[in-house]
């Protein structure tokens, strides 16, 4: 009887890419959600061994910093090209949300906002990262409102910030884009009253 010797293949194995491995995390992260990805979830996707993943990332929570790093610089709202002071505020607040249907409902596999669904995970550590992503993103609508509406600025910051997590959360359930930018589109209006002119 002749057995065969599995021969490795020639040259360099592959180079663990950081970035790359980043990447392919937070599409675990945002399709599954915080809590439901395991280490081994990673190092199986990542193709690395977990000390490989410990020395790259730290742990669970470090690896999902920089996704968060990341999705702010790519994926997120563009709330700077947005928010406009050359437009109404209703109109641009409109926009902001109507941009969120759009992205909370683009990847039927990883549906809503990594930020706002991370806020919600059981890790405090990760649950506190997002947070601070979140606040942010808060602030620059409150600032962005209250140079023409300061009086309003609270409210109407509570009420957007609220419709997003509405609509990141029926996203994750299903909904689909014109679900979604139907309600984007009523809260619009509502801002447009609240604030005319």
């Amino acid at each position: 009887m002749q057995t065969t010797k599995k021969s490795r293949p020639r040259g360099r194995p592959r180079r663990f890419d950081p970035a790359e491995a980043v990447a392919t995390a937070q599409h675990l992260f945002h399709a599954r959600g915080y809590d439901a990805v395991s280490v081994a979830d990673l190092t199986e996707a990542l193709g690395i061994n977990p000390p490989s993943f410990y020395a790259a990332f730290g742990n669970k929570a470090g690896l999902y910093a920089r996704i968060l790093d990341r999705y702010s610089g790519d994926d997120a709202i563009p709330f700077a090209e947005l928010l406009r002071l050359d437009r109404p505020v209703a109109a641009c607040l409109t926009a902001v949300l109507e941009e969120a249907a759009r992205r909370y409902a683009a990847d039927p596999m990883a549906r809503g906002c990594l930020v706002l669904e991370g806020t919600r995970c059981n890790d405090q550590e990760a649950r506190e990262m997002a947070r601070a992503f979140n606040i942010a993103a808060e602030d620059m609508i409150r600032r962005y409102i209250a140079e023409r509406h300061p009086e309003e600025a609270e409210r109407i910051t509570d009420f957007v910030s609220t419709t997003m997590s509405g609509l990141s959360a029926k996203a994750r359930h299903g909904h689909g884009l014109d679900q979604l930018l139907a309600t984007a589109r009523l809260a619009g209006a509502a801002i447009a009253q609240a604030l005319p002119g």
